[in-house]
């Protein structure tokens, strides 16, 4: 009997680890039926490559000249008796500016015409006495040397009346040096004088200058200068950067500065905007245009100095990410040219960057399916994005 009672516990411990085992095993392979499935593809934003629009630019601080200007000096020596205009004042060509007293050359003026109108008078008569020595002549009461006398009377009359006339001519330009007036038409700048002032032939007296046409003169550096052509675009910003007005090279200058090696650029442009002289603008040369390949900056990820490109792609029915390495080019506003690793019609992604893993599967994001709008880009003297 006392040894049946011992054995019965050592039973009863057998059969509860094997319940336990049993037990571990249904548990066991109940948490590996119920193991959760693999996550989906990682979504991702793409866009398509295509060729756009690529301006090689330079900016540049222009200064605006007048394409006609021109400092007034008087011609003569006298006060000055009479200003007509004042300072930006818009006048035509020939318009009064300033006037010098002329009482003086007005009064030998009218001496000179005196003069002449006596010449006349004794031309005249000469001439009267010729006609009657000439008849008389013929009729044999005068003389050939009386006719030939009147003949010369008559010449030395007409010679002293050419002569007086020449001074009359002579008095009437040099009266009218006495009165300024604008070669052409423009805007009067600053009058230098005021009534009364004693002015000589280097005095200045005012300036006037077209504004309807403006010149904007850049420097640009001399290697920059050398592609530069006649019909190469040159436009005019605001502060902001947006174009005001757009024109063509027409002047590059021979020579370069020999104390900056910058060369001189012109371009001329109808002044719509009231843009004043000797103000300095901002200037935008246009280099070149060309389409190029771009991709966007926040699309390039970099390893040990290397950019590459998450390029998306079918293989094997799947999406997936091929990393590709790329050589970028110079640095737009907000792209890379490509220069090589891609070609037009590439996808590459631009989201989950730092997620993404060679190979790895992804699913396009449907709404970000769409080719890149072809809109320009400028580039504007930055240098190329990886050195090598």
């Amino acid at each position: 009997m006392r040894l049946a009672k011992r054995v019965r516990p050592l039973e009863a411990l057998k059969k509860t680890v094997w319940s336990v085992a049993v037990v571990a095993a249904v548990t066991g392979c109940s948490e590996k039926k119920a193991a959760p499935a693999a996550p989906p593809p990682r979504e991702v934003e793409v866009v398509s490559l295509v060729p756009r629009e690529l301006r090689d630019t330079g900016e540049y601080l222009g200064s605006l000249l007048s394409r006609q200007s021109v400092t007034l000096l008087p011609q003569v020596t006298g006060s000055v008796r009479r200003i007509h205009v004042h300072p930006g004042q818009r006048v035509e060509e020939g318009t009064p500016l300033v006037e010098v007293d002329a009482r003086e050359e007005t009064a030998a003026l009218d001496s000179a015409q005196a003069q002449l109108g006596s010449s006349r008078v004794n031309l005249e008569l000469a001439r009267r006495i010729l006609a009657r020595t000439e008849a008389l002549n013929q009729g044999g009461i005068a003389s050939t040397e009386e006719l030939e006398s009147a003949r010369a009377q008559v010449e030395a009359a007409e010679a002293a009346e050419r002569s007086a006339a020449a001074q009359v001519a002579q008095r009437q330009v040099q009266l009218q040096l006495h009165g300024v007036r604008a070669p052409f038409a423009g805007t009067v700048g600053d009058v230098l004088v005021r009534v009364g002032d004693l002015v000589s032939a280097s005095t200045p007296l005012t300036s006037i200058a077209q504004t309807d046409v403006l010149e904007v003169s850049v420097s640009v550096p001399s290697p920059r200068a050398r592609s530069i052509k006649p019909d190469t675009a040159l436009e005019l910003l605001d502060a902001q950067g947006k174009v005001l007005l757009t024109s063509n090279v027409f002047f590059v200058a021979p020579q370069a500065d020999p104390r900056t090696q910058l060369v001189e650029v012109k371009a001329s442009f109808r002044n719509t905007l009231g843009l004043r002289l000797s103000e300095l603008v901002r200037a935008r040369v246009v280099y070149s245009v060309r389409d190029a390949l771009q991709i966007p900056a926040l699309a390039v990820v970099r390893q040990s100095g290397q950019p590459f490109a998450l390029v998306v792609q079918e293989k094997e029915g799947k999406t997936v990410v091929e990393r590709r390495p790329i050589t970028l080019g110079v640095l737009g506003e907000l792209s890379y040219v490509v220069e090589k690793g891609l070609e037009a019609g590439d996808r590459v992604a631009i989201s989950s960057m730092q997620a993404l893993r060679d190979g790895m599967p992804v699913q396009v994001k449907a709404a970000q399916h769409a080719e890149a709008r072809p809109t320009p880009q400028s580039l504007a003297n930055v240098p190329p994005a990886n050195v090598r």
